[in-house]
């Protein structure tokens, strides 16, 4: 006779398994300086309020990414939402209602419209490739 086996899964499996086939929502987990530390997909914003709700299961704060949102611009065509997905290391801007990157260099200037940084110089066209350098403050080719 074949024995059952037991299998244990982190919260994080558990979850996406009990929302398995249904439609999902991305949710970014906030630490107390408002820095991404975890995103997962959860519950589908149109049948529960996900901020709430992992707030109230974890007593964190949460909010709403969308997995299609870049540069305030949705991909899909859709409505942007939070101009772009949070990742790890992001944080969450309330006053912008907006996740930034982490500032790559200290040189670069955060665009308001995307709420991605940018550098001071554009970046060369002509086909060879570059790095940025905080030394110069310019493209130095690769």
């Amino acid at each position: 006779m074949l024995e059952a086996k037991k299998y244990t899964h982190s919260p994080q499996v558990l979850e996406q398994l009990r929302f398995k086939g249904k439609k999902m929502a991305h949710y970014a987990q906030l630490d107390a300086n408002n820095v991404v530390i975890q995103v997962i997909a959860g519950v589908d914003e149109n049948t529960k309020d996900g901020e709430l709700y992992y707030q109230m299961e974890t007593g964190k704060k949460w909010k709403r990414t969308s997995y299609n949102t870049h540069g305030g611009v949705h991909t899909l065509g859709g409505t942007p939402f939070r101009k772009n997905y949070a990742g790890i290391g992001y944080t969450y801007d309330f006053e912008r209602d907006a996740f930034i990157p982490p500032k790559p260099f200290n040189s670069w200037v955060l665009n308001e419209n995307t709420c991605l940084w940018e550098s001071p110089i554009e970046y060369p066209n002509d086909g060879n490739r570059y790095i940025w350098s905080d030394e110069t403050n310019n493209w130095v080719e690769f």
